[in-house]
């Protein structure tokens, strides 16, 4: 009878051991289970293949675009024009991309460099720091009461979409950012600071556009294609944002049909 009572103890122990594991160390934010995260998680980064420092940053968006592609998790890469004169032009660069950088910069009062990350318009970091971008993505994930919103799309022909919209409350002071986005490209860099390297690249925004709501919570808009890219590989990302301070309140995704 005692020998029983050391087992029935002994299990006790180890599940109450293996129970409080649990409670503590919770799951990786790439672990695929069912979703019930209540927030999301806006990534943008500010990247260009002419930033040695920049390869880093975009593969560690690869990894966590990869391990999180079950959550609303929403990954953006601008890439900036600024590093273009220095001998490489980033074929995936825009002037419109560095203005949204310079955007940032007045919201959050914060420098200009390359790679920087900026998470749901209220955080800016270096693109490369793993931990903490993975710390700042469970984090929004864990935040609530996101604005609900919703979108379709239709492919009007080779070189523009459709987009309709609805948001679940009227938000004031805010617009509406769409993003056409180019899940993954390679491009191999003949001049400059990555000179002779084959850089990969995910989640390239390579069109994009503000709409104003006032005070609409439904609506339609346009997005151009850009030539020669496959719409296989295209999807767009919708989200939410402050005109005061850069907060963004909520966001989605669709692939584009065909």
């Amino acid at each position: 009878m005692a020998y029983n009572k050391k087992i029935a103890m002994f299990t006790y122990t180890a599940l109450i051991s293996t129970l409080t594991l649990f409670s503590f160390t919770g799951h990786p934010i790439g672990k695929k289970l069912a979703n019930t995260d209540p927030g999301f998680a806006v990534v943008e980064l500010f990247t260009s293949e002419g930033c040695s420092s920049c390869p880093a940053a975009d593969e560690l968006v690869a990894k966590i675009q990869k391990e999180t592609s079950e959550k609303p998790v929403y990954i953006l890469a601008f890439h900036v024009d600024y590093w273009n004169r220095l001998g490489w032009k980033d074929i995936f660069s825009e002037p419109a991309y560095s203005n949204r950088q310079n955007q940032y910069s007045s919201w959050l009062n914060a420098s200009i460099y390359t790679p920087q990350v900026v998470i749901n318009g209220q955080q800016e970091f270096v693109g490369s720091d793993e931990s903490r971008l993975r710390n700042s993505i469970s984090a929004a994930l864990h935040k609530t009461n996101p604005v609900g919103l919703k979108i379709n799309s239709t492919k009007e022909n080779d070189r523009s979409v459709s987009v309709h919209y609805q948001i679940d409350r009227n938000i004031s002071n805010s617009f509406l950012v769409l993003a056409l986005i180019e899940k993954t490209a390679s491009s191999k860099v003949l001049r400059g600071e990555n000179q002779g390297r084959t850089l990969s690249h995910v989640q390239i925004v390579r069109n994009f556009q503000t709409i104003p709501l006032n005070g609409q919570i439904e609506g339609m808009s346009e997005i151009e294609i850009p030539s020669g890219l496959d719409n296989q590989r295209l999807e767009i990302i919708a989200f939410l944002q402050s005109r005061e301070n850069g907060e963004i309140t909520g966001a989605t995704k669709v692939i584009i049909s065909k």
